[in-house]
């Protein structure tokens, strides 16, 4: 049986997804300022088994402002470590602290990210809505709530032409 890091023909290709992030919280610009995260303080189960068991190093990630006018795709990043333990579970003084959570088997997980672009524009909602070879995107479907969700490599095409961005990496 094949792992999650490699498919039955060895290494596993790129994979690609989506994380939101309210730009109060934290931004695309903070990112290219820091040039380096752990995406922290996601609370939902589904969204922490792909932190934990499907993102990998290398892996594509779509930056996107959410609870933003507008909400919208604004830059690209990579995954530059897998999956460990997020740290602010067991920080007291963490908004995301979960007291129930066990230093010995841990509830949450994180991966970090790395700065790649920003987008020559916000690739917004309605902009993507209007792409044929988007309508079946997972952030496009009604009821899609998911912070971390996966993209598939022609959604992440034809997002990368729509926002001026090369993938680089």
């Amino acid at each position: 049986m094949a792992s999650k890091k490699t498919s039955a023909k060895g290494k596993r290709p790129r994979r690609y997804w989506l994380f939101k992030s309210e730009p109060e919280s934290y931004s695309i610009d903070q990112l290219k300022q820091d040039k380096r995260t752990f995406w922290s303080g996601v609370r939902n189960y589904q969204a922490r088994n792909l932190l934990r068991d499907e993102i990998l190093l290398g892996d594509g990630v779509l930056f996107y402002h959410s609870n933003a006018k507008p909400m919208a795709v604004v830059g690209i990043a990579k995954v530059v470590k897998e999956g460990y333990p997020d740290p602010t579970q067991f920080d007291s003084s963490d908004h995301y602290y979960d007291e129930s959570s066990d230093p010995a088997d841990p509830r949450w997980f994180v991966v970090d990210i790395g700065y790649v672009a920003k987008t020559q524009e916000p690739i917004t909602r309605d902009m993507m809505k209007d792409q044929s070879e988007l309508s079946d995107m997972v952030l496009l479907q009604r009821g899609s709530r998911l912070s971390v969700q996966p993209v598939e490599k022609h959604e992440w095409r034809t997002i990368l032409k729509m926002g001026g961005v090369k993938e680089t990496f």
